[in-house]
């Protein structure tokens, strides 16, 4: 038997985005479904997953940093790393929007629901041969992403208009209701039971697309990162499918920019899979040396993570076998290794100040072990020919050879043995740049050789692309209403957060200066409740 509903707004999507369209509109006592496909444990979707970065200019926590931003040095940065095309009018002034407002309409707001920043501000994707974030800008949650969901879903749970809001986990929407011209509801399955749910506006808040791996592979740009890859590790969640998407486009809705996504290059296989395919994302020293998939160093211009993240998978996707090796050693791993996550960060997604310090001073012991231990991608040797061994019984064939390892291991090495003075490496260079910051040099080594006795074993880590997220989506104007394909608002429906590629349809261009998608999905979502006001 199917049922019938009815609501003031429906909300299809249970993240980070679609609770918070939920929390303001209860704040304006309108009448609220919320439906997610997942079970209630897994309300907050991929945010739940998130280490919990954010970007912001102007903030008070930059000050203490002694960091003096200003809008038009933001806007400058978002602009030159985004590279708008000149089609690109709603992402401009998304991006502009956003600028003016993240401080305000996000970092506060998250402050307000009792969440805290970690005091330092970090500094990423800095830019490879030009500046993309000119200053430190990534504000991390001290609990993660997990401690925010949870936060806020506490906050739907217990708002003095509860009693508006009917949420509906193990839902999935299917497709749209018309009336007239105008999108009315939804139709979905809850299990085997088929309903049906009228309402007066329906926003869309089903994330991206990069859970679907097929998806992925069929806008894949070629042009940029290279042939789809056969070797595609899932950073997201296969209910990240792009289904709504598709239903969105059947409406006359826009849907454009999908093959813009921010995707890694240093994903690992899961040591715990919950699905097929699916990654982790390593944070990677960045005194680890990048070799191709010979055990060659790739060069003369080295790979740094933490520069440019889109360059990186531009670079590793254009390689022969489009994967590569990391080489370090334990030393390396112990200081530098960090892990892209809430859970395997319990320091962090706990607020263990005391563990944390303990790490830094110490090194991440436990998360060597997880790696060491339990991740088949990354394997252990005491010599470059036992090394060289176990690398090529992770690949499959024999193409590592000792010789190569010692090829980019040996002159590297020397550079450190002879001294700064003579430093002519541009990562040791950018090692040298990375310490002058105190974000950085507290995890960062002061010139680390690979081949060190006293720092073993060698350790290899077997990298390739991950799809994490979609920065094209549904297009929408700055009150996150679906524009159709004449550029006009389509009645009664809105998209936010993922879905909309972080607003109007790729917020970010075709490079996010990172941070902007949770700080994304809180922005379009309290937009949305604001139009629907």
């Amino acid at each position: 038997m199917s049922a019938a509903l009815e609501t003031e707004i429906v909300i299809a999507g249970g993240g980070i985005a679609g609770i918070t369209t939920a929390l303001e509109l209860l704040d304006q006592g309108r009448r609220v479904t919320l439906l997610e496909r997942a079970p209630r444990e897994r309300l907050g979707g991929l945010a739940n997953e998130a280490f919990g970065g954010m970007l912001f200019g102007g903030t008070g926590l930059q000050r203490l940093n002694g960091i003096h931003d200003s809008p038009e040095l933001f806007r400058d940065d978002w602009y030159r790393a985004a590279e708008f095309g000149p089609d690109d009018h709603w992402p401009k002034r998304w991006a502009d929007t956003y600028i003016e407002r993240c401080v305000p309409d996000v970092h506060d707001w998250v402050r307000g629901h009792g969440v805290h920043y970690f005091p330092i501000v970090h500094w990423v994707e800095r830019g490879d041969h030009r500046a993309l974030n000119s200053l430190p800008r990534y504000h991390v949650l001290w609990g993660t992403g997990l401690h925010l969901t949870q936060t806020l879903i506490r906050a739907l749970e217990n708002h003095p208009h509860r009693d508006k809001l009917d949420l509906r986990c193990g839902h999935y929407v299917e497709d749209f209701l018309t009336d007239n011209g105008r999108i009315s509801g939804v139709r979905g399955r809850a299990g085997d039971v088929p309903f049906t749910l009228t309402a007066g506006a329906t926003v869309v808040a089903s994330g991206g697309i990069n859970g679907n791996l097929q998806r992925v592979r069929q806008v894949w740009d070629r042009e940029r990162y290279g042939p789809p890859p056969a070797l595609l590790l899932n950073g997201a969640h296969p209910d990240g499918d792009g289904h709504l998407h598709e239903v969105v486009t059947r409406f006359d809705g826009r849907v454009v920019r999908l093959g813009q996504m921010w995707n890694y290059a240093t994903g690992i296989r899961h040591p715990q899979p919950q699905f097929p395919d699916h990654g982790l994302s390593l944070i990677p020293p960045r005194s680890a040396l990048w070799l191709d998939s010979a055990g060659c160093r790739i060069g003369p211009d080295p790979m740094i993570s933490g520069f440019d993240t889109h360059r990186l998978c531009r670079r590793l996707g254009n390689q022969p076998d489009q994967y590569g090796w990391l080489v370090m050693n334990r030393r390396i791993v112990l200081k530098e290794m960090a892990i892209s996550g809430s859970h395997i960060n319990p320091a962090f997604c706990r607020r263990d100040l005391l563990r944390l310090v303990k790490e830094i001073l110490l090194g991440n012991h436990e998360q060597y072990e997880l790696l060491a231990g339990q991740c088949p991608d990354v394997v252990t040797a005491t010599t470059p020919e036992e090394l060289a061994a176990k690398m090529n019984a992770v690949a499959g064939g024999d193409k590592v050879t000792a010789a190569n390892l010692r090829s980019g291991i040996g002159p590297y090495d020397a550079q450190i043995e002879r001294g700064p003075t003579f430093h002519d490496d541009d990562q040791l260079r950018r090692i040298a740049q990375l310490r002058q910051y105190r974000g950085d040099k507290a995890r960062t080594l002061k010139f680390q050789k690979i081949l060190d006795g006293s720092a073993l074993p060698l350790v290899a880590i077997r990298v390739m692309l991950l799809s994490r997220k979609s920065m094209g989506g549904i297009e929408t104007d700055l009150s996150s209403r679906v524009l159709d394909t004449r550029g006009e608002p389509l009645p009664g429906l809105y998209a936010v957060g993922e879905c909309s590629g972080f607003g109007g349809g790729g917020i970010s261009g075709i490079r996010s200066l990172e941070g902007t998608f949770l700080s994304g999905c809180i922005l379009t979502a309290r937009r949305a409740a604001r139009a629907l006001a």
